[in-house]
């Protein structure tokens, strides 16, 4: 009599990975697909069926293409990384920062979902600290048409969310006041709206055609969420003033990003500056619940790839600020550590050395045997200990390499196995 064969999401539980190996290229999209079915209907499920984290942009929009081919009916929500490097001199693009907020705002305030919903992110997005999440939550703001709100709050609030006033709205993030309209182009919408106001009172809110300006839909209701992932209103600069004379000491007369933060002025690249405007700072991890977390191949590589480039571009800074050549000043924040690794044979050891402080030892699962769930690891301690914009993993202690007993199910009749390997996706609960 063959045993029973038990599914792949049965076999998920806190704590204990699940490694799938030999999926076939292109056929990742099914398997996420149906294992977020398979998790929805459980009795307790999470809010959130599955979160995959990608080991790039590219692969992530792969993968979402996948998702829309064998299970259109699925809500998928994108969560990518910025599109600047670690410590550059410019901000992130409007789109990607109105794509991030979007999904956090819509995280912060979800508390179930009829459908399986499935969130997709980076290596280098989940790496990265953002907001609190009852900030973001805090800083919607909803209207709809009947609603006595003053234009001027509407205004001063896409201001300090970080919005460009222009003459013509034609990208995310942008508005323009003529008269009694304002029109918007907000965060997670295709098309700009336009509010029609009458007095104080907001009579409509219609969805018009950028190139044309002619009206496409009239909405009964709009959740404004942030285009910036930080508010620059006067708690927000008393902070940041205080945090960089503590970090740098008191600024000189040419430091451009105090003088322009000072004045409530934004300034191209303050986002790397995020931490000093922030009370404290979460991870995509504090937003996911309980919700267990796939991790492919190669993920653990590029996080240490990613590791290496903070703090090669940490260190360039701090040279060019020793060794000043002329042009702006730039002073960067530290990362929370820096990251050695030490690999022998199947074993594996990462310190991390504190600012001012002793060496700290860090457990980490072996690299040469399972990447991906040293990578699922090392995420679930940087959500709860890392403390700046690139949250850096530390902890202590070494482990050997250890294959998992090999599990195996069937599908249609298609025997899988699961097993420890490098080339595999591993679903772990994010939760310990």
């Amino acid at each position: 009599m063959k045993p029973q064969v038990k599914s792949p999401a049965e076999l998920l539980a806190p704590g204990r990975p699940l490694t799938l190996a030999n999926v076939a290229e292109g056929a990742e999209g099914l398997v996420i697909s149906d294992l977020a079915r398979a998790i929805a209907a459980r009795p307790k499920k999470p809010a959130i069926s599955l979160a995959v984290v990608c080991r790039d942009g590219p692969r992530m929009q792969q993968l979402a293409r996948a998702l829309e081919f064998f299970a259109p009916d699925l809500p998928v929500l994108q969560f990518p990384a910025w599109d600047c490097q670690p410590y550059d001199r410019v901000s992130p693009h409007g789109g990607i920062l109105a794509q991030r907020l979007t999904t956090l705002a819509r995280l912060a305030r979800l508390t179930g979902s009829d459908k399986p919903m499935i969130v997709l992110t980076t290596v280098n997005a989940i790496l990265q600290r953002v907001p609190a999440r009852d900030v973001i939550a805090a800083q919607a703001l909803s209207v709809a048409p009947g609603h006595v709100v003053p234009m001027d709050s509407i205004v001063a609030w896409l201001e300090h969310n970080g919005y460009t006033r222009s003459s013509t709205v034609r990208e995310p993030g942008e508005y323009a006041v003529r008269g009694g309209i304002l029109d918007l182009f907000p965060a997670g919408l295709d098309q700009p709206v336009r509010f029609d106001f009458f007095g104080d009172s907001l009579e409509s809110i219609r969805s018009f055609d950028a190139e044309t300006q002619r009206t496409l839909l009239d909405m009964r209701s709009l959740d404004l969420v942030p285009i910036s992932e930080f508010q620059l209103v006067t708690e927000t600069i008393r902070r940041f003033r205080m945090g960089y004379v503590a970090e740098f000491g008191a600024p000189s007369p040419d430091d451009q990003l105090y003088e322009a933060v000072t004045e409530g002025r934004r300034h191209p690249g303050m986002e790397h500056w995020l931490p000093l405007f922030q009370e404290r700072m979460d991870t995509l991890f504090d937003y996911l619940g309980d919700a267990p977390v796939a991790i492919e191949p190669q993920g653990e590589d590029a996080a240490r790839e990613r590791f290496k480039q903070i703090a090669d571009y940490y260190e360039a800074r701090r040279e060019a600020l020793d060794h000043p050549g002329g042009g702006a000043i730039y002073k960067p924040l530290p990362p929370v550590g820096f990251i050695s690794l030490k690999m022998s044979g199947r074993s594996c050891w990462a310190r991390a050395r504190w600012r001012g402080s002793r060496r700290l030892p860090y457990p980490m699962t072996p690299m040469s045997s399972t990447p991906a769930r040293g990578l699922a690891a090392t995420l679930r301690r940087s959500a709860t200990t890392a403390m700046s914009t690139y949250s850096r993993p530390w902890s202590r202690t070494s482990t050997r390499c250890s294959r998992n007993a090999r599990r195996s199910w069937s599908r249609s009749g298609a025997k899988v196995r699961a097993t420890a390997c490098a080339a595999c996706w591993v679903t772990t609960s994010s939760s310990t």
